[in-house]
């Protein structure tokens, strides 16, 4: 079984690496490219505490002089991958479940009304936190460390396995991977060729892109890529 994995790198990587010790074939072409925002600057003021809502943002925040002064900030991520990716030696750490409204609820019941968060985050974001937070009299401040480019068409090997019936699966851990692939496929004229390709999602919001084109989904019982895997194995 041949899977198509269009996360960006390095994860695609090391999600094709485990497809492969588990016996299966991946095909990886990223419909994201993350870029650092080197120019970003650190908002002005106190924190409280530090938001984390991706990996990339985890992973990109390790690289940055800021963290100094941040790094003994109780922490907060959405999930277990993202904590992961997270700087180490950092003094407190909370994970939520693996959804925003999760974090948001984390956040709300941890922190006092009047606290300062920080967020930090990309340009496209899941969840504005400061919206959700707002009446718990909780401050978001935003700090945009990079920006996800979307893929402007797929790999001609993509293409041609997926005219060729050779891709199997596809595994979707975001809405904007799954709608560029869905962009990408409609300007290489196989929106019909990937309908046969099983699209073993995170979520429904991950789903619904490829839903609108008519291409048949699973949903992961928990957003993880463990849960991918047992749709996969399923």
């Amino acid at each position: 079984m041949r899977v198509l994995v269009t996360r960006p790198q390095p994860d695609a990587d090391a999600t094709a690496a485990r497809l492969v010790a588990a016996g299966f074939h991946a095909q990886v072409d990223p419909m994201l490219v993350v870029e650092a925002l080197g120019e970003a600057h650190l908002p002005a003021g106190r924190f409280d505490a530090v938001a984390l809502t991706s990996v990339n943002g985890a992973r990109l925040l390790a690289t940055r002089a800021e963290l100094a002064g941040l790094s003994r900030l109780p922490f907060f991520t959405v999930g277990h991958r993202t904590a992961a990716a997270a700087p180490d030696h950092l003094a407190e750490m909370h994970i939520a479940s693996g959804n925003a409204a999760a974090l948001v609820t984390l956040l709300r019941d941890t922190l006092p009304r009047g606290a300062r968060v920080l967020h930090v985050a990309g340009e496209d974001r899941a969840v504005e936190l400061g919206e959700a937070l707002a009446p718990a009299g909780i401050e978001v401040a935003l700090f945009v460390i990079y920006r996800a480019v979307p893929a402007r068409a797929l790999a001609a090997e993509t293409v041609a396995a997926i005219r060729a019936g050779r891709i199997d699966a596809a595994f979707h851990f975001s809405p904007r991977t799954a709608a560029t692939l869905v962009e990408c496929a409609k300007a290489a004229g196989i929106v019909e060729d990937a309908a046969r390709i099983a699209h073993l999602c995170f979520s429904r919001n991950v789903a619904a892109p490829l839903e609108a084109v008519g291409w048949p989904t699973r949903i992961a019982e928990a957003p993880t890529e463990e849960g991918l895997f047992a749709l996969l194995r399923g």
